[in-house]
């Protein structure tokens, strides 16, 4: 990527991030960086492509973290380092988040594309509740489909819940993501063993 494409997509997210979709225009873009609108709209045609770019770039970043992960390395822990990854990289993008219905209603490319991602992330992470199951860190399941209502709990507070804090018109700050990075780990907790406790705890 363009050094040039590199500074559009980083301004642009800050000012996504600061104001809102809503008020942001490919003017207001090359503005904030100092270019003229034409020579913007050679790097990306629309507002649309730039935030195509910007979602493409978080998934990588999550992407990476979780390829990182290998079968031997899965502790109770890679669950935590995964959730805090996840939520703070959310809040570097959270434009996106406090935008999601807007976004996904209007860009049917990032639509279809994230709803493959879920498919996808459901399948990572029901992968690795089996490994921590064999591991003998969490217990198997007592009821039918219980760890894929699990990551279906955990997917909908990392997704809204900057929306959720946003109409209770409480600020959000990297301060914030620290309570819901524990809220999403303590959700595991229910579902340890005593070895996995055991592990917990020195996450603490």
């Amino acid at each position: 990527m363009s050094t040039t494409k590199q500074k559009i997509l980083a301004t642009s997210l800050v000012l996504f991030n600061q104001y809102g979709l809503s008020k942001i225009t490919l003017r207001s873009i090359a503005k904030e960086i100092g270019m003229s609108q034409g020579n913007l709209s050679y790097h990306y045609k629309k507002r649309e492509d730039i935030i195509e770019a910007l979602y493409h770039q978080l998934v990588l970043k999550i992407d990476e973290k979780i390829q990182a992960t290998t079968p031997s390395s899965v502790t109770v822990k890679t669950l935590y380092d995964i959730a805090r990854t996840t939520i703070t990289l959310f809040y570097e993008y959270r434009f996106f988040f406090l935008d999601f219905t807007q976004i996904m209603r209007e860009h049917e490319n990032i639509r279809i594309h994230y709803n493959q991602l879920m498919t996808l992330r459901k399948k990572q992470t029901l992968d690795l509740f089996e490994i921590l199951i064999k591991q003998e860190l969490i217990r198997p399941e007592k009821i039918a489909n219980e760890y894929d209502h699990l990551y279906t709990r955990i997917q909908i507070i990392s997704d809204f819940w900057m929306t959720s804090k946003s109409l209770e018109h409480a600020s959000i700050s990297l301060k914030t993501t620290e309570d819901y990075i524990k809220i999403i780990s303590e959700s595991i907790y229910p579902y340890l063993t005593q070895k996995g406790i055991k592990e917990y705890q020195k996450i603490q």
